[in-house]
């Protein structure tokens, strides 16, 4: 457990010391635990820093509303915590938000940079979405937008095992964490800052993902100076529980691309540890 001032952050590390770090960072309303099927993959090459958003899983909760600058330095403050100066980053939805706040406004501490089903920016009918569902939280509790989240979440074939999972971690979340992460999400508006990105990016989406569209990530890929952009078949927004294999691989590939071109005779992604272990 990591302290920001009196706030308590939840991360855990999952892999072999030495490798580079790989820090990951869930949707809201889940936790770290929406990482679990792609950890045996990831671990291959990364030593991975899960951690929980303030208000999801193990962390603590903050009164009031927050802003990305707020969960971007949660993040700075586990690094720092932790000692690692430098490292790869994996977001998925205000995952990837905040990675790319992250990679903007500290970008000495990001490698590379996949950010997977999120968007820089909302319309405004998408933003205003957020202040209706943190008004159900605040009646209902996380109970309140459970099933209507789950149906933006994974396609129809997903399995009704996994869709339980994903619906546990909602029911988990701490509804006045929920509402102060929807904030943040309200106000989102990275878009017009990606040109200013200067580490390698992968945005990575999900083929039958409404929430953030390919196409959509293909207009911030287009705005990102370098950038990849990646399309998993058949999957919607929480795509690293419905393909993890897929996922993983995706992941896997772009960092090994990324390594092999920044330094042709490394071999592999270990002998270049993102915290000089």
């Amino acid at each position: 457990m990591i302290l920001r001032g009196s706030l308590r952050l939840a991360a855990q590390v999952e892999g072999q010391a030495g490798k580079p770090w790989l820090l990951a960072m869930h949707s809201v309303a889940t936790s770290s635990a929406m990482w679990a099927d792609c950890l045996p993959a990831l671990t291959q090459t990364h030593r991975v820093l899960c951690c929980d958003a303030r208000g999801h899983g193990h962390s603590g909760t903050a009164p009031g509303p927050c802003r990305f600058d707020d969960l971007v330095g949660d993040a700075v403050a586990i690094l720092d915590d932790l000692g690692i100066a430098q490292c790869d980053v994996l977001g998925l939805s205000m995952g990837g938000m905040t990675a790319l706040g992250l990679a903007l406004d500290h970008p000495d501490r990001v490698h590379r940079l996949v950010c997977a089903s999120a968007r820089a920016a909302f319309p405004s009918a998408v933003a205003a979405a957020w202040a209706t569902r943190a008004a159900a939280v605040a009646e209902g509790g996380m109970a309140a937008i459970a099933e209507e989240t789950l149906t933006r979440w994974f396609s129809p074939a997903a399995r009704p095992a996994l869709v339980d999972a994903a619906r546990q971690m909602i029911l988990a979340t701490d509804p006045e964490g929920y509402r102060g992460c929807a904030a943040a999400l309200e106000q989102l508006n990275y878009l017009p800052r990606l040109g200013g990105l200067r580490v390698p990016v992968l945005y990575l989406a999900g083929a039958e993902d409404a929430a953030a569209p390919p196409a959509v990530m293909a207009e911030m890929a287009a705005a990102t100076p370098g950038a990849r952009l990646d399309v998993l078949p058949g999957v919607a927004h929480l795509s690293a529980m419905e393909a993890p294999a897929a996922f993983a691989a995706a992941v896997a590939g772009f960092l090994a691309d990324e390594q092999a071109r920044i330094d042709p005779g490394a071999g592999t992604l270990q002998n270049r540890p993102a915290n000089g272990e």
